[in-house]
């Protein structure tokens, strides 16, 4: 075992909220849309799902009915046009009989004649009767036979009827976003640990609580089925850490370069390395050297070293701003989201399921894009559940929907408009994001819809922000 491998034995678990993200947990922005998509990216999943139970409660059905005319005469023109580009051997072109073409194109034709005339007729009793469909219309019963009427039944879902009355009154904490000295000190003090040097120490002492121990180590995991032997050299524990299993800590505190001892440590359960969680082991250790870490000072020298800074109080300065301007954009971004769930809570309403089913494709398309920076590869995320992985983001999928159709409607009650030059701003960020040329993410993404959504999301921003600066000012 090299001496990178020490970590997962003498070191406490992390905080879990400083682990990688799983695929659940690392979609957590909920107003964000992939309104971009990414070259190259293989997600090594097809979203493309059977068409979702929709919601009752939001389905609306229409009747449609076409003349025996009408439909006589589009197989009149279907037909015209077959005769013309058929190729049948045994026949010239544009003279294989009207039978031929009828038996032999039979299915063809009848799709050709759906295809001209149920999706006009469609939006035609849709508009007549006032409906805007937010999921792709199923056709559930349809009849059609040359020479009589085509008849066709289609349902979907329409967005609901939204009553956010009294939404200005919902209120949630609001953050204490100034930042502590201790913030700052903890951060500087983390940033000079970052730029220490190791020194070995020359004289015959004893190690103490902020020493790094150098050692060789031996381990028996207890009650191992089978033998599980682990070791390491020039492994290096730091003394009295909080990183530290404490047992390492007690069996080298007062210990010198060359002593050999044996102790038990008993890891938790939830400890980070599978193998030793919840296990016993028995150590032989020797103590090769010892190490201490030098801070460097905090003085000019350091801080050009950190950036262009000529002292170090400009650095300090520069960093608590930094520093003050993060922790007020967490703050603010967690108390918008609370806002907008207690949005949608003070006003349940039906969810079209298909928008739901839309989001849940965000989220598993965001967890996955999360995945493969963190390195899983394209074969192991085709080994994924991805059934059992869509029904475990519903609930969160249903509550974003829920939130981002109230920021919707208060942005169309307070008259929310967003100005060329937001919109501008919002492409150039992409752009540098992104590493793309403006012109041609403007190109794309207004071809695609992306800047449709890019400024629907604006407009849900811009609401929750006016909510948010009323509610704490």
């Amino acid at each position: 075992m090299s001496s990178a491998d020490t970590t997962d034995i003498v070191d406490t678990p992390q905080n879990p909220a400083e682990t990688p993200s799983t695929l659940e947990g690392a979609t957590h922005d909920h107003n964000h849309d992939h309104a971009h998509d990414h070259a190259g990216h293989d997600h090594a999943h097809d979203h493309a799902h059977a068409a979702p139970a929709l919601n009752p409660e939001c389905t609306r059905q229409v009747q449609v009915e076409v003349s025996a005319e009408e439909v006589r005469h589009e197989y009149a023109a279907v037909l015209k046009k077959y005769r013309k580009l058929a190729h049948i051997p045994g026949f010239r072109a544009g003279k294989v009989p009207e039978p031929v073409i009828r038996r032999k194109f039979a299915d063809s034709l009848r799709q050709d004649v759906l295809e001209a005339l149920l999706p006009a007729h469609l939006r035609k009793a849709l508009d007549e009767q006032g409906l805007q469909p937010v999921s792709q219309p199923q056709v559930t019963s349809l009849h059609l036979v040359e020479g009589e009427p085509l008849r066709f039944q289609a349902e979907f879902e329409v967005m609901p009827a939204l009553d956010v009355t009294g939404y200005a009154e919902v209120k949630v904490e609001r953050p204490d976003v100034a930042l502590t000295e201790e913030e700052f000190q903890s951060e500087l003090a983390r940033i000079r640990d970052s730029h220490a040097t190791m020194e070995t120490v020359a004289e015959d002492r004893p190690l103490a609580d902020g020493d790094f121990a150098v050692i060789r180590f031996k381990g028996n995991v207890q009650g191992a089925e089978t033998p599980m032997p682990i070791e390491g050299e020039d492994a290096t524990v730091e003394v009295g850490s909080s990183n530290t299993v404490e047992a390492f800590t007690l069996a080298l505190r007062g210990a010198k370069v060359g002593q050999q001892m044996q102790f038990e440590a008993t890891y938790p359960q939830e400890f980070s390395e599978p193998r030793l969680a919840g296990k016993s082991v028995s150590y032989d250790v020797e103590v090769k050297s010892i190490q201490k870490k030098n801070l460097p000072e905090l003085d000019d020298a350091f801080a050009s070293q950190l950036g262009e800074f000529t002292t170090i109080a400009e650095f300090q300065e520069k960093l608590r701003e930094r520093l003050a301007n993060e922790k007020r954009r967490h703050l603010e971004a967690v108390a918008k989201e609370k806002l907008v769930a207690a949005l949608a809570e003070r006003f349940p309403f039906p969810v079209p399921e298909s928008l739901v089913q839309q989001q849940v494709d965000a989220r598993l398309d965001r967890g996955l894009r999360a995945l493969a920076a963190q390195g899983m590869t394209t074969e192991q995320m085709r080994k994924l559940d991805f059934g059992h992985l869509r029904v475990a983001q519903r609930d969160a999928a249903l509550n974003e929907v829920k939130g981002l159709l109230i920021l919707d409607r208060v942005a169309e009650l307070e008259h929310v408009a967003l100005t060329d030059e937001e919109v501008e701003t919002q492409l150039q960020l992409l752009s540098y994001q992104m590493r793309e040329p403006l012109e041609s993410l403007r190109k794309r993404l207004t071809e695609d819809g992306g800047v449709a959504k890019i400024q629907e999301q604006m407009r849900r921003d811009k609401a929750v922000n006016l909510l948010y600066e009323r509610m704490t000012a």
